[in-house]
């Protein structure tokens, strides 16, 4: 998939209020109010803004943190910087299509990566095997 270069004007119309406030503005949504926590069903996990895939089920655990959890994204499907906000130094995770923030990275995951891959239900979408 290609970078995507919309504009911010763009982005607004596409997405809704809270996309846009998580996506394109660096905000989390409210702790347990995505109902991705609770998807089961093989699937992959996609960027809301673009559509990148993101996440495979099988990579996604109960974190207990209320977010949805993953120990590893879809190769070469986000990239990460360093967040300095909220008083303390986080990694930061984008859509490498797009850019669009998803969450955060934190080495408290489980194995085999030992990573949580803490993200905002509000950026993604999913959809089941067998659907295009």
């Amino acid at each position: 998939m290609d970078t995507d270069t919309s504009t911010e004007a763009d982005w607004q119309q596409r997405l809704t209020p809270e996309q846009f406030r998580v996506l394109r503005k660096h905000g989390t949504e409210r702790a347990d109010t995505s109902p991705l926590n609770a998807e089961k069903r093989p699937g992959t996990f996609v960027c809301a803004g673009c559509g990148q895939k993101l996440f495979s089920h099988d990579t996604k655990y109960e974190s207990g943190t209320g977010w949805p959890s993953f120990w590893a994204p879809l190769e070469g499907a986000v990239e990460t910087s360093t967040d300095k906000s909220w008083f303390t130094t986080r990694t930061e995770v984008h859509c490498k299509n797009c850019q669009g923030h998803l969450g955060h990275v934190f080495d408290d995951g489980p194995k085999p990566t030992g990573l949580r891959y803490c993200m905002n239900g509000v950026a993604m979408g999913f959809k089941p095997d067998g659907e295009t």
